[in-house]
């Protein structure tokens, strides 16, 4: 299940324009992403949640046949967004993951891990990406059992890391979901003081939070790297020749005029961007400086 319901409020203004999970990175919406990821692992069915913009979030899945909307007229929080999604789900363990996470994980190793584990019932399973002690907003022991959730450690911690919103969900925890909560706040907190086995899976490769507006440029950026390129464009834009891109991505049918350099910007499809210009979002409702 995708979690793509919440208002993406970090992320204003653009998501006053857009929803959250459809911001463009790099050559499609963020969504599309997470998509491709999840059906390229073998993902057989897949439900995604919408509040914010669900009319918009309504016509981007009608392409995707494989993929479910669970429509949310008001907030639900993650654990009630699931629970209201078990009849689209079917039954059994549950793979999670936040609509604004990028990440490369490996799937299959995930759900192979989560189902080797020894503990009755296997409760969840967090993707974690490892800190130091003490650090991020979870902990482990040496044997990757979780026994830290934010401030709540009921026990000796070896590792501390970041719970990227991306976990493994088990059959009978989902029995128990409330109808409105948080998975965190209002499940895996409650349990841990319980007793409950909740495991960590670690992950060492690229992640974004895509919930911020630095966080949301840094990631388009990434996407141009791993493609070895400076500069991308997709169909039908048009930059006049004064215009150099450097670190830039300039989207369908979009636009770039002036002289000068256009660098680390993106700039939506259908927008229009002035260079010289620098740290910026450019859509189609106006350009967004970033702080550096």
């Amino acid at each position: 299940m995708v979690l793509a319901a919440g208002l993406g409020t970090r992320l204003r203004p653009l998501t006053d324009h857009c929803a959250k999970s459809l911001v463009p990175v790099g050559d499609r919406p963020m969504l599309a992403h997470v998509l491709d990821r999840l059906l390229t692992a073998g993902a057989s069915r897949i439900v995604v949640n919408a509040h914010h913009r669900l009319h918009e979030m309504a016509d981007f899945l009608r392409s995707r046949p494989r993929v479910r909307l669970s429509e949310e007229r008001e907030l639900l929080g993650t654990a009630g967004g699931v629970a209201r999604a078990a009849e689209l789900l079917g039954q059994g363990d549950v793979l999670v993951w936040n609509a604004d996470v990028l990440a490369d994980v490996d799937l299959q190793a995930l759900l192979q891990s989560h189902a080797q584990q020894t503990d009755e019932p296997r409760e969840a399973t967090l993707v974690v990406q490892r800190r130091g002690r003490g650090e991020g907003n979870v902990g482990t022991d040496e044997k990757e059992r979780i026994v830290r959730i934010r401030q709540e450690r009921v026990a000796d911690e070896a590792f501390g890391g970041d719970f990227l919103g991306i976990h493994v969900l088990g059959a009978a925890l989902r029995a128990r979901l409330p109808l409105r909560g948080c998975l965190v706040g209002d499940v895996y907190i409650p349990i841990l003081r319980k007793g409950a086995a909740l495991r960590a899976f670690v992950h060492s490769g690229s992640f974004f939070d895509v919930g911020s507006l630095d966080r949301y440029l840094e990631a388009n950026l990434d996407w141009l790297e791993a493609r070895g390129a400076v500069h991308w464009a997709g169909a039908g834009t048009h930059v006049e020749p004064g215009v150099t891109l450097s670190y830039a991505l300039v989207g369908e049918g979009a636009q770039v005029r002036g002289s000068g350099s256009l660098a680390r910007c993106v700039v939506w499809p259908g927008a229009t961007a002035t260079a010289p210009l620098r740290d910026a979002v450019v859509a189609q409702s106006g350009i967004v400086l970033l702080s550096r």
